[in-house]
């Protein structure tokens, strides 16, 4: 597999661009102020998938490493990924969501569709393209049972 970009920069951009967006395409009809316990709670939230998610690939004993998914040695379903396919990647979405809040811009959030194409079209398709030739009948009945975000 064959990933230019790894995740944390796809973010990395993406919370750059929201940036860009409030500081110089300011809208004051979509200002707002949400508040705080919301915003804290988007954060831990983010995180607490992000966390899960690693402890839940420890636990397996397998790659965190989305650029090996071919040295997956394991299929991780239970825990988080009952719930979410790519509970790293929802994770990374939410803090998204917490930043945008953070920023109290509505324009920013078009940057959410854009995160979520990108990272569906390059990276998890790819991913689960890996995950059939590793596990095959086996992936392909846990995409029958989990949804890829949430």
């Amino acid at each position: 597999m064959k990933l230019k970009v790894p995740p944390v920069i796809v973010m990395a951009i993406t919370v750059f661009l929201m940036w860009v967006i409030e500081k110089y395409l300011p809208v004051e009809f979509l200002a707002f102020n949400a508040p705080k316990w919301i915003i804290i709670l988007t954060s831990i939230l983010g995180i607490a998938c992000i966390v899960l998610g690693v402890i839940q690939f420890s636990v397996k004993k397998t790659t965190v490493n989305p650029h090996k998914p071919e040295a997956s040695t394991s299929l991780v379903s239970s825990g988080i990924y009952s719930i979410s396919r790519n509970p790293m990647y929802l994770g990374m979405l939410i803090l998204l969501v917490f930043y945008g809040l953070f920023l109290g811009d509505g324009l920013v959030f078009l940057m959410l569709p854009v995160f979520i194409w990108y990272m569906n079209s390059f990276q998890i398709k790819p991913e689960e393209e890996m995950m059939i030739e590793l596990f095959g009948d086996e992936y392909k009945d846990y995409q029958k049972r989990v949804r890829r975000w949430i």
